[in-house]
């Protein structure tokens, strides 16, 4: 049996309080750098918008007097052109034979002076650039997922924090300056892989430095308010902003003007513990303690408390790999149910997101809305988070976006406000549960392999982001299909989300022993020493009240 002496992290740094300056400052320092994420992964809504446009004119001319006739050659749709019969007289002129716009296209400057599309002519046999480029961001995305979780937990969160606010904000710079349609690609991917590294490990700093009342505070009210600013900021700049290369060189400032915070923030003392940095975990809890005016014990973290609070009992001290998210049974069911999900919510919630700009209306104030409703169900989840069990927060924010998204099939085609109603109350539904994941994956996951753990269920997340542009790009073909396409799947997690286990008012685990079972109605228990056997049992007896049998 373990010494009953040995307590967990949040026990021995209990004496901090719940809430004091030190932890508003970490909230309000790490939740600011959440802006810039707010708005690089949806700033493609305005920098790849396609304006209207046509084949660019041919000019014939006869003399007449001193004047010069002067007739268009614009064809049946933006991608053609009549041919010319003959020359230009009172009598002969455009024929029905038509031809390519060989001389390119005219871009409408009525909303943007530029886009990438109008720079490059990404349209007629080109328009698939459009997507592709778009989910380039979100293959940098997915390839960050992978990588800043074991660089993160072998190099440290601070480190990995501050190198993705670099490499997010520097990218946007050159991007801006880009000379091809190649060069944009290959640094938007660039950019997705510091988006999501960088918005993940200010998660998982902040979780790890804060208990479980500011954590939520942290990770639902201040970080994902201030997403969704970053988010309501891009459609204000860009109204006034109408080039795409300025518009990138503004995304990019708020995050190089971050950097000298890297003087004030410290490293997550949870992973300096897990290091065997003993020292300097306890220097970063002593700052604590003198910011929040607190008394300080002699000694923090003695090293029996240390070695067994960071290391399963009978096992040698060994760096953990993303098998570990797969080796015990508990792990097993949380990350491949945690992948599915998290893939789903994310494919759904980036196609809406993505689609503001083919929605009925002004392409700004859709843009804008859609940002408010993050903010306001960023603020309602917060409040109901501690309210009801998470899984059926989850289920029920599903629901909801399932069911509206289905609905707009039923919508007759004229009904154009009716279907963005239907559209923006679904987002409300998959905005509230995209949020709430970052939460409940960071509960789930312990300490050892956190980081790894949300960087592989947000790498699934991105796969089906990745997917978004081209189920949107179906709407070519049918209005209705993207939205059967991400109601359908919304509901599938929603049923997938009730099997998760209940993290409410829970403290983190920091062993892979620690990982909770899945709910399941029922609960066999094997054979084990009398001991074991009574905590089994009341395992059991916990995961049967959660469950919805």
């Amino acid at each position: 049996m373990s010494d009953p002496k040995v307590k967990d992290f949040d026990e021995l740094t209990s004496f901090l309080g719940d809430f004091g300056l030190f932890q508003f400052l970490i909230i309000v320092q790490l939740s600011l750098a959440a802006i810039p994420s707010g708005y690089m992964g949806v700033i493609v809504v305005f920098v790849s918008d396609t304006p209207e446009y046509h084949c660019k004119e041919s000019i014939s001319s006869t003399r007449i007097g001193t004047d010069v006739e002067q007739r268009s050659w614009i064809g049946p749709d933006s991608c053609s052109r009549y041919k010319l019969n003959g020359s230009w007289t009172e009598t002969a002129g455009l024929g029905n034979d038509t031809e390519q716009c060989v001389d390119g296209w005219v871009f409408s400057t009525e909303i943007y002076s530029s886009t990438v599309v109008s720079e490059w002519d990404l349209v007629c046999e080109h328009a698939w650039k459009v997507p592709f480029s778009t989910s380039l961001f979100f293959v940098g995305v997915l390839i960050g997922s992978l990588v800043s979780g074991p660089f993160s937990d072998r190099f440290g969160r601070k480190p990995v924090f501050f190198f993705t606010m670099v490499l997010q904000s520097v990218t946007a710079l050159i991007q801006a300056a880009s000379v091809s349609w190649v060069m944009f690609c290959v640094l938007s991917c660039l950019k997705g892989l510091g988006q999501v590294s960088n918005y993940g490990t200010s998660l998982i700093l902040g979780s790890e430095m804060l208990g479980p009342s500011a954590r939520i505070k942290f990770s639902l009210l201040a970080q994902g308010v201030c997403y969704g600013i970053g988010y309501a900021l891009l459609p204000l700049f860009a109204f006034f902003i109408r080039s795409w290369r300025m518009l990138l060189v503004a995304s990019a400032i708020p995050g190089l003007i971050y950097i000298p915070m890297w003087w004030v923030i410290p490293e997550s003392p949870r992973w300096l513990l897990q290091k065997g940095r003993v020292e300097e975990a306890e220097l970063v809890i002593r700052n604590a303690a003198k910011r929040n005016r607190v008394p300080v014990p002699e000694v923090i973290f003695r090293a029996g408390q240390c070695l067994e609070l960071m290391k399963d009992k009978g096992e040698e001290e060994r760096t953990h790999t993303y098998l570990d998210l797969v080796r015990t049974p508990n792990m097993r069911n949380i990350t491949i149910l945690g992948v599915f999900i998290w893939m789903s919510v994310a494919m759904v919630y980036f196609g809406l997101s993505l689609n503001t700009s083919n929605l009925n209306g002004n392409v700004y104030l859709n843009c804008f809305i859609s940002a408010a409703i993050d903010i306001v169900v960023t603020v309602a989840t917060g409040l109901l988070v501690n309210r009801a069990p998470r899984p059926t927060l989850l289920f029920c924010m599903l629901i909801l976006c399932g069911i509206m998204l289905l609905l707009i099939q039923l919508v007759p085609e004229d009904m154009l406000v009716m279907l963005q109603v239907f559209t923006l109350v679904g987002k409300v539904g998959v905005a509230g549960a995209y949020i709430f994941l970052f939460v409940f994956v960071t509960e789930l996951m312990p300490t050892v392999v956190r980081n790894m753990g949300l960087g592989i269920t947000t790498t699934a997340a991105f796969l089906g982001s990745i997917v978004s542009p081209y189920v949107i790009y179906m709407g070519v073909y049918s209005r209705v299909l993207p939205y059967i396409i991400f109601g359908t799947v919304c509901l599938m997690a929603a049923a997938a989300g009730l099997l998760l286990p209940d993290t409410r008012n829970s403290k983190l685990p920091d062993l892979i022993s620690q990982a909770r079972p899945i709910r399941s109605c029922f609960c066999c228990c094997p054979k084990k020493t009398a001991a074991a056997q009574s905590d089994a049992t009341g395992d059991c007896k916990e995961r049967n009240k959660s469950a919805f049998c």
